[in-house]
């Protein structure tokens, strides 16, 4: 009997990553390459059109529900090279026409008619990343642009016909007060993004930040920050749908749904990860193309531009769907566990039961999902599937 039982193919989603930016900044361990002599931009497309071709065969006859295109920082490419990307994408795949297409941009490469070209060719959805309103912040954050840049990105996607896009905004900065961290919300929401990712400064193993850390905010000063940027967004209409998601109603990022949900997604680009389930060999199997911009380009296409591929067993996504769905405000469906898993609930049974004695989950027959004490004491609720 195969490990997996699948009745039907979870959605599939396209991610692209496009690696170079300005300047790395000091908290990013994004896999990002500054920008020294130019970008390649023609040699990068082919080369991710011919990543996409290798992998066309894993997903025959599916169809793409959202499409991000990620960084680095994408909007440095031209318009011109992303019709060439985009144009090579609908040629070779089955993109549905009313698929969400993400374009994440910083606010210093933002200009009104690269932003008008990019409606242009399709891309209905913007995620700026702003990170603060405050300029001793933003560099000491190691951005490139400032408090008035950040406005204007906002403006000019408004301009440019965007009637859906996100701002990235930061709390917990080096030496931020409570009342900066709320003038940076008020700001935000002022600016009418249909969709604000809130999130907390952290310091990542191998960045500048991490060898010679900042002073930040202690924890209660950080969770204080955190709790009135929260009403803030609630008041203002903005849902928390996700740990760092705040939407208006039926503005959730669909692409990003899709993970958290364990979707499937192709993964195309320098370091760019992917999930695919074969329903005729009953497989879920993970990959990660070659990270270096140079090596991915010399050798997209080929086995080598596959830096690793995984099959996972029954344990693994057990694991892996909680530490998804769990981060969902609303929890998941309990009948979403055996269609993106292809297992049985009973494969999660005891650290279920252990999460509901703890007070960090509760469930019915049709939904479970995190209480408030489990969003707050995340990490504490997955280390129970971790254990399991």
């Amino acid at each position: 009997m195969p490990v997996f039982q699948f009745t039907a193919l979870p959605p599939l989603s396209l991610y692209i990553h496009l690696p170079w930016c300005v300047r790395k900044c000091p908290y990013c361990d994004f896999n990002s390459h500054a920008v020294k002599d130019g970008i390649p931009e023609t040699a990068y497309i082919n080369a991710l059109l011919a990543d996409l071709e290798q992998d066309l065969p894993r997903i025959w006859g599916r169809r793409v529900m959202s499409v991000f295109i990620g960084g680095g920082t994408p909007s440095l490419f031209s318009p011109e090279a992303l019709d060439q990307l985009l144009s090579g994408l609908r040629a070779r795949l089955s993109i549905n026409a009313d698929a969400e297409i993400t374009l994440e941009a910083n606010p210093g490469t933002a200009e009104q008619e690269k932003f008008c070209e990019y409606r242009a060719l399709g891309i209905n959805r913007l995620s700026i990343g702003v990170q603060s309103f405050h300029d001793d912040a933003l560099q000491v954050l190691g951005r490139i642009h400032g408090r008035g840049e950040a406005i204007r990105a906002a403006e000019i996607a408004h301009a440019a016909g965007f009637d859906n896009f996100n701002l990235d905004l930061m709390f917990a900065l080096p030496d931020q007060t409570q009342a900066q961290a709320a003038e940076d919300v008020a700001t935000a929401i002022d600016l009418e993004p249909t969709h604000i990712s809130y999130y907390q400064l952290t310091l990542e193993p191998n960045t500048p930040f991490y060898a010679q850390p900042p002073v930040l905010p202690n924890n209660d000063l950080a969770w204080q920050i955190q709790q009135a940027g929260q009403q803030q967004l609630a008041e203002a209409g903005y849902g928390q749908y996700e740990v760092s998601a705040y939407a208006k109603e039926k503005r959730q990022c669909v692409h990003n749904l899709n993970y958290w949900q364990f979707g499937d997604y192709l993964g195309l680009g320098a370091g760019a990860h992917g999930k695919i389930t074969d329903a005729a060999q009953q497989t879920i199997t993970r990959l990660a193309k070659q990270r270096q911009p140079q090596a991915f380009m010399d050798t997209a296409g080929t086995a080598q531009g596959i830096q690793s591929e995984r099959v996972l067993t029954r344990k693994d996504v057990g694991l892996e769907f909680m530490m998804n769905a769990l981060r969902l405000s609303a929890g998941f469906e309990s009948a979403l566990f055996p269609a993106h898993t292809g297992q049985q609930l009973m494969l999660i049974a005891a650290p279920l039961c252990a999460a509901e004695e703890a007070g960090l989950l509760e469930r019915t027959l049709k939904r479970i999902q995190p209480t408030e004490k489990g969003r707050r004491f995340l990490d504490d609720l997955l280390t129970l599937f971790v254990a399991d």
